[in-house]
């Protein structure tokens, strides 16, 4: 059965950073080139001598962090599995047999005639060992202060969940169809049992997009009750992967918003346009509703939209992409993530 990964405040946050996120190989290859040149300035004491100090010391670190950065993308699924202290040390030791490898393979080419090969093995190898250390260190402290402020953000989603007012307009347009409409009545109160019962169970870091499509059509068939044929929607989703991944309560916040600032105030109301598919390994969310000329985005508005941005930044890192367009008559907030699947047991 798929697992999905829980959210649960007694659950750690994963201290090992992602090796096959953009954004932590981004890190690693930043942090260890200005590593590299804090041990080349150590060592000259002209810029001549620093240039060709970088260049033997890039031959060798390129090659040796590209191997080990392959290395990791392949183990990233079983290094959570070990205990935190136990993937620190094997990683500090493959970092450090890839670097005696290329050392070793490289010969001359690494040599230097001041120094023996063996302490120049040491040297390299004590360095690498050291670099990962330096680099681990800096992701745990990076995941230990970054899971407060995710807290918080899980916090802001579990507050905005379903706004008060919309609840109580959604029992006012039953009341008004229940003598009338009692199919339809009874059809939109089953609707709102269950749109507030998915809202308000246990939340996971990723939930299935099919479940998260659902909550939204919940919500749009009660908005729809309420507003009747001004307000439309336009579904693509022939190519939505349904079992894919994604931060719970990202298309339901975006379609009430939509609603309230989008359709809401115009007279003849108009279409939303939700568009959900993927696309080279990667899904695409887009959400586009018109626009009243000169309307003013509202503070609820700005915070809504900014809590999904940080959730999408602290999950994805740089992977996340959030885009706005904004124009005279139309707003559209485009979304693309890693296209992510259920772990199987």
């Amino acid at each position: 059965m798929p697992r999905t990964r829980s959210i649960n405040q007694n659950i750690p946050h994963r201290l090992l950073p992602d090796f096959r996120n953009l954004g932590t190989v981004l890190h690693i290859v930043l942090l260890a080139n200005a590593f590299a040149l804090v041990c080349a300035l150590a060592q000259v004491t002209t810029v001549g001598e620093l240039w060709q100090r970088m260049l033997l010391d890039s031959a060798l670190l390129q090659p040796v962090l590209l191997s080990v950065l392959l290395a990791l993308y392949g183990l990233n699924e079983l290094l959570p599995r070990l205990k935190y202290w136990w993937s620190v040390a094997a990683i500090a030791a493959l970092a450090v047999s890839i670097t005696l490898f290329f050392s070793l393979i490289g010969g001359e080419l690494f040599a230097e005639a001041e120094e023996s090969a063996r302490f120049l093995d040491g040297r390299r190898m004590l360095l690498a060992a050291l670099l990962t250390v330096v680099l681990l260190t800096y992701f745990r402290w990076r995941a230990m202060a970054m899971s407060p402020a995710l807290q918080d953000a899980r916090l802001q989603a579990l507050q905005a969940r379903i706004r008060p007012h919309f609840l109580f307009n959604s029992i006012n347009a039953v009341l008004a169809i229940v003598r009338a409409e009692p199919k339809r009545a009874e059809a939109a109160l089953e609707d709102m049992a269950d749109l507030f019962r998915m809202a308000m169970s246990d939340v996971h870091d990723l939930v299935a997009l099919k479940d998260e499509v659902a909550l939204a059509q919940r919500y749009l068939a009660l908005e729809q009750l309420r507003m009747g044929e001004r307000l439309r929607v336009n579904w693509q989703t022939a190519q939505m992967p349904q079992q894919a991944l994604i931060p719970p309560l990202v298309l339901q916040p975006l379609l009430e918003n939509a609603v309230y600032h989008g359709i809401e105030p115009l007279a003849e109301g108009g279409v939303i346009d939700i568009d959900i598919h993927e696309k080279s390994g990667q899904l695409h969310l887009s959400v586009r509703n018109p626009l009243q000329r000169n309307a003013v985005q509202s503070e609820g508005n700005r915070l809504a939209l900014s809590n999904i941005r940080e959730r999408l930044a602290l999950l994805f890192d740089v992977e996340a992409e959030y885009r706005v367009e904004r124009n005279d008559d139309s707003y559209h907030v485009y979304i693309v993530i890693p296209l992510r699947k259920p772990e199987m047991p």
